[in-house]
C-alpha cells in the first residue's frame, strides 16, 4: 500500500504541485503534429498539466503554444484568426507571435507603449516523431530536447496516436507497467493454451534501476527448455518502451498484428489530476520493417482505438464508462476473459473503473508487483530531488537514446543479457 500522502504528492499535477513540477523539468508530449496539418490551419485546444493553452501553426511552420486566453479581456485564442505570423484574437484584434509577444494592437493608438509591454504565457516547443513537445519548467533548467530512437525513425518505419483517458496519470502509467494482467485483461482466446502469455499466468518480474528510470524483465515459461523474456524500459518520468514481436509462436491476436518486427510503447501525459492524454507509438526496428499505412490501420483497431473506435473530431473511445466499454457478457463467458473489444479498452475499463484517483492506501501488493513499487519509489525520490534544487533521472538524452525493448524466445540457460545484446541497442 501507499500512504495517503505519499500518494497526494504523485497525483495532483498542477503548478506548485510536487508531481507537477517534477512533470515541468521534462519535455512533455503536447498534440501531434497531424493535428496541427500546413502553415496558418485552425488551432488547437490543449490541456496540459491543469493549464489550459492554445496551439498553432504559424506562417513559417513555427509552432506556438500559448496561454488560452488573450491578457486583454481574456477572450477565447481558440477562436482567433491565424495569420501572417501570428494568432489574431477575434475580439479586440490583438495578435501575439510563437514567442507570445504581442505584435500588433489594432483598437490602440499607433505609438501606444503597451504594446512594448503587453506578453502572453508561451513555451518553448519542438517537433519530433510526429509529435509536438514542450517544456513547462523553469527555463533555466530546460534539458535538452527529446531524443528517443522512435522519434529519429523515418515517417515510412513509425507512426504515434493518442486517446483520452479518464483518470489520473498514475493509476494509467502503473497499469501499462504491470505485464502479469496480459494473460487475463488481455486473453482474447479462451482455452488457448498455445498463446505465449497463457503458457505462464505468473512471469517472473526483474527491476533493473538504470540513469533513465528502470529496465524490466518478463520471463515467462514455455516448456522445459524454453523461456520467453520481454524486456521493457520505464523511462522518466511517464514513459513505457516494449518489445513486440511477440507471434513466435502464435500470440493468439485476432489479424496477428505482432507479425511485423517492432518496438511500441506509451507515455502517460496528464491533462490534469484526473484526465491523462495517452500516446501511443509503435516504430520498426530496421530498413526491412516498414510500417504501411495498412499495418497501422490494423494495428490501432486490433488495440481499439482505431478511427472508427473513436467519436469524430475526438480522441475519446465510443466504448466508454458511460457504456460500460460495451461490455458483451456472453462472450465473457465463451470466447475471452473480459467480453471487451480491443486490447486498449479493456485497459481503460479497468484502469477507469477504479475511479478517477485510486485510494492505493488500501492495496494488497504481490511479488508480479514490483515494476509499480519500483515506479513510486523513482517517482517519490525524483520529486524529492527538485524539492532540494537538484535534477531529476532521466533528463540527459544521452541516458536513453541509444535503448531499445525487445522480447524473444531462449532456449537453454543462455542468459538474456547475453541472447539480446544486440538487439537491445538503437538502430535508429
Amino acid at each position: 500500500m501507499l500512504k495517503l500522502e505519499d500518494n497526494e504528492r504523485l497525483i495532483r499535477v498542477g503548478a506548485g504541485k510536487p508531481a507537477g513540477e517534477l512533470m515541468r523539468r521534462y519535455w512533455q508530449p503536447a498534440l501531434l503534429s497531424e493535428e496541427l496539418p500546413e502553415n496558418d490551419c485552425p488551432p488547437v485546444r490543449v490541456r496540459l498539466l491543469c493549464e489550459d493553452l492554445v496551439a498553432f501553426r504559424d506562417t513559417d511552420g513555427r509552432i506556438g503554444l500559448v496561454d488560452a486566453y488573450c491578457p486583454h479581456r481574456r477572450a477565447a485564442l481558440f477562436f482567433g484568426r491565424n495569420e501572417e505570423c501570428g494568432l489574431r484574437c477575434v475580439y479586440h484584434g490583438w495578435k501575439f507571435n510563437v514567442h507570445g509577444d504581442c505584435v500588433d494592437m489594432p483598437n490602440e493608438p499607433s505609438d501606444t507603449p503597451m504594446r512594448a509591454h503587453v506578453k502572453i504565457l508561451a513555451y518553448p516547443t519542438i517537433e519530433r516523431g510526429g509529435v509536438i513537445w514542450t517544456y513547462m519548467g523553469p527555463h533555466a533548467h530546460m534539458p535538452a530536447p527529446p531524443d528517443f530512437e522512435w522519434t529519429r525513425a523515418p515517417a515510412t518505419h513509425c507512426f504515434g496516436s493518442k486517446t483520452v483517458e479518464d483518470c489520473n496519470y498514475l493509476q494509467a502509467m502503473e497499469g501499462g507497467l504491470d505485464t502479469s494482467h496480459a494473460s487475463f485483461a488481455h486473453n482474447n482466446h479462451l482455452g488457448n493454451n498455445n498463446t505465449l502469455r497463457n503458457m505462464d499466468t505468473a512471469p517472473r518480474a526483474d527491476v533493473e534501476t538504470t540513469d533513465y528510470g528502470y529496465r524490466y524483465i518478463s520471463t515467462r515459461k514455455v516448456d522445459e527448455s524454453r523461456r520467453y523474456v520481454r524486456i521493457y524500459h520505464y523511462v522518466m518520468p511517464n514513459q513505457q518502451m516494449r518489445g513486440a514481436f511477440t507471434s513466435l509462436l502464435g500470440d493468439g491476436h485476432d489479424d496477428d498484428p505482432h507479425a511485423t518486427p517492432k518496438s511500441d510503447g506509451h507515455l502517460w501525459v496528464p491533462i490534469d489530476d484526473e484526465h491523462t492524454m495517452v500516446y501511443n507509438w509503435a516504430c520498426g526496428r530496421d530498413q526491412s520493417a516498414p510500417l504501411s499505412p495498412e499495418f497501422r490501420d490494423r494495428w490501432e483497431s486490433w488495440a481499439g482505438r482505431g478511427p472508427h473506435d473513436l467519436i469524430p473530431g475526438t480522441y475519446k473511445l465510443k466504448c466508454n464508462r458511460a457504456n460500460d466499454y460495451l461490455i458483451d457478457r456472453k462472450i465473457q463467458k465463451t470466447q475471452t476473459f473480459t467480453g471487451i473489444k480491443g486490447i486498449n479498452t479493456q485497459d481503460y475499463a479497468l484502469q477507469e473503473g477504479m475511479g478517477p484517483i485510486v485510494d492505493r492506501s488500501k492495496e494488497h501488493l504481490g511479488s508480479s508487483d514490483k515494476a509499480i513499487v519500483a515506479l513510486r519509489r523513482l517517482m517519490l525520490d525524483a520529486i524529492r530531488a527538485v524539492e532540494r534544487g537538484e535534477k531529476p533521472p532521466g533528463l540527459d538524452p544521452r541516458s536513453h537514446r541509444n535503448i531499445r525493448p525487445y522480447d524473444a524466445i531462449i532456449t537453454g540457460d543462455r542468459p538474456w543479457q547475453q541472447a539480446f545484446a544486440e538487439e537491445l541497442v538503437a538502430k535508429w
